[in-house]
């Protein structure tokens, strides 16, 4: 099994970017390049195995939520059927966690997978930059910086 990690600080609470996560159809609204995501079944964005079918830079791709935390503010989704990457069993998580400085966020995104010994690196690497890619996207979604005042603690 290989390993791809990405994290990253964001200035805005870990409260608000959960929230942001915390639905897994909302996908679109914070991964650039996803078009249109829908939860199968009727479920709702936040039932441990839902189904979510996306269309993402042309590919159809569907990822189930294998688990979620609202007290550790994590998300673990896999594939739900063979995807457009050499890799097999993807699973992937995402961390939201607190920095009390601030009142600001660590997020870490990493999964696990299999594929050829050959190209380990090649995948690792490009799930990282699409990490640190979708979490940018994230980070404007969330708001990204607050303003001097707000990080300052200055109320009008």
């Amino acid at each position: 099994m290989a390993k791809a990690y990405y994290s990253t600080v964001f200035d805005t609470s870990a409260a608000d970017v959960w929230h942001i996560i915390r639905d897994f159809n909302n996908y679109p609204i914070w991964v650039d390049g996803a078009g249109e995501s829908a939860i199968e079944q009727g479920k709702s964005g936040d039932t441990v195995g839902a189904v979510r079918s996306v269309n993402f830079q042309g590919c159809h791709i569907r990822q189930r939520l294998h688990a979620q935390s609202d007290l550790e503010r994590t998300q673990t989704y896999e594939f739900d059927e063979p995807i457009y990457r050499p890799i097999t069993d993807f699973r992937a998580t995402i961390r939201v966690t607190p920095i009390v400085d601030g009142d600001r966020s660590l997020v870490e995104w990493w999964a696990t997978f299999d594929c050829a010994p050959n190209r380990r690196d090649e995948q690792k690497a490009s799930l990282e930059a699409a990490f640190a890619t979708w979490l940018g996207s994230l980070r404007r979604s969330a708001g990204g910086s607050r303003s001097p005042e707000i990080a300052a603690g200055v109320t009008g």
